[in-house]
Formats: C-alpha cells, structure tokens, sequence
C-alpha cells in the first residue's frame, strides 16, 4: 500500500508497534501495516518475497537474515529484552513458581496448557524444551494447546472452559491480552530472555520511513512504553 510501511514481525512487539502507530503516522504521515506471528515463520516469507519495509524478530534471526542479504546490516538496532512467562486467567488465582519441582507440578496440575507454535516460534520451542527437561512431555502432550502464535494462544486461554488452564509465551504477548493475567517468571533453569531486533530489509519500498520507525521503537524517550508493554533493557 502507498504511505504505509509494511511489517513482518514477531508476535512478542505487536503491542508496541500498535502503541506507537499514531505517533508515526502523526509524525511522518505513513501508517503502519503487517503481519505478527511465530518468528520462524515470518523470517520464511521474507525468504519467500513477501513485500516488507521491516522486520522484528529475535537478534539470532536478524543476523541470520543479514548474513543472507534480506536486511541491510547497518540498519539493525535492538529493541529490548522479552522474557517468557506464565499466564492465568483474570478470575483465576496466580501461580508461584520458584523451582523446576514448582513448574513441574503447576504443569500437571492444568487441565489445558495454552502455547504458541512448538517448531516455529520462540517460545513454543522453548516450552517444548523444558516439558523434556521436567520429564513430562508425555503426560502433558493430550493437554496442550498449541496455536500459531503467542497472541491467539492467550486469546483462547482467556476464552477457556477448563478448570485449570495456564498459558506459557511471551510476557508482551500475555500483557497485550485482555482477560488474562502475567502470573509470573519461569524458574531459574527453565527461564528464557529473547532479544528482539528491528531491521530495515533490502528490498523496502520505503527504507527511510522504516529506519524512522525503527527509530520511534528503540527511542530513550519511548522506554516507559516499551517498559510497560512487556519489554527490558
């Protein structure tokens, strides 16, 4: 589309791009547009030739597209850190997890277990990753509700019917959903830290708006927003 720069992103800065919508269009006249899901995948339709200005994906990714000449490598700036977290329903009581003996029995003790993609996103892979580490994969598998991403997984928490649900993905992607809750960390040993990057790609249609908005985005005066929505450092 004219006058509007074209996203493909990782579920995880969703809530900060549409936060900051109105204040790039305010300040360029260009909109914001694109698509939000599991890094993996968004990383395969930038491969694929899906028209984007810019990309938001984890710092590994963004290397990798930069090494494959997809992103311009002088115009990769980090936006923050984003913790994988737990998630409860807002009427639900929040869970105290301190160990992995403590994870281990709050993962059993769910009757659903709301997550993102297990292959191609962040932190569904990571989820998968600690379920064997705990010994559990097995006994939990029938449980499991695995979705595209991050943000239509707690959507469908929210909407749940079980008894006892939890949710585990991106602390951004559980903050920006309305009827649940961040009901905390995961456990030393189990925890999980993903920096998120921006990158203006190499063939943008408009590289000078994208590099503005990457600029809006990793700006020292756009902290607070970033700190509220679920983004560190």
């Amino acid at each position: 589309m004219a006058d509007t720069v074209n996203i493909l992103s990782g579920g995880a800065a969703q809530g900060l791009v549409r936060g900051l919508a109105a204040a790039f269009k305010a300040k360029t006249g260009f909109a914001v547009d694109g698509e939000f899901g599991a890094v993996g995948i968004m990383a395969d339709r930038l491969r694929a030739g899906t028209p984007a200005d810019l990309v938001i994906l984890t710092q590994a990714l963004l290397t990798k597209l930069a090494d494959e000449k997809l992103v311009v490598p002088a115009a990769i700036a980090n936006i923050g850190r984003v913790e994988t977290a737990l998630a409860v329903r807002s009427r639900d009581a929040k869970v105290t997890v301190k160990t992995e003996a403590d994870l281990r029995d709050v993962l059993r003790a769910a009757d659903a277990i709301f997550v993102p993609d297990t292959k191609a996103s962040t932190a569904g892979q990571h989820v998968a990753k600690v379920l064997d580490q705990l010994g559990i994969a097995y006994e939990v598998a029938s449980r499991l509700k695995i979705f595209p991403n991050g943000a239509t997984a707690m959507r469908e928490l929210a909407m749940s019917t079980a008894q006892r649900p939890i949710g585990c993905t991106q602390a951004t992607e559980i903050i920006a959903i309305d009827g649940i809750v961040l009901s905390g960390s995961l456990p030393p040993g189990c925890e999980l830290v993903t920096m998120y990057t921006a990158g203006v790609t190499a063939r943008a249609a408009h590289p000078n708006e994208a590099a503005a908005l990457i600029a809006l985005l990793t700006g020292a005066d756009q902290r607070e927003l970033r700190q509220r929505v679920g983004f560190a450092g």
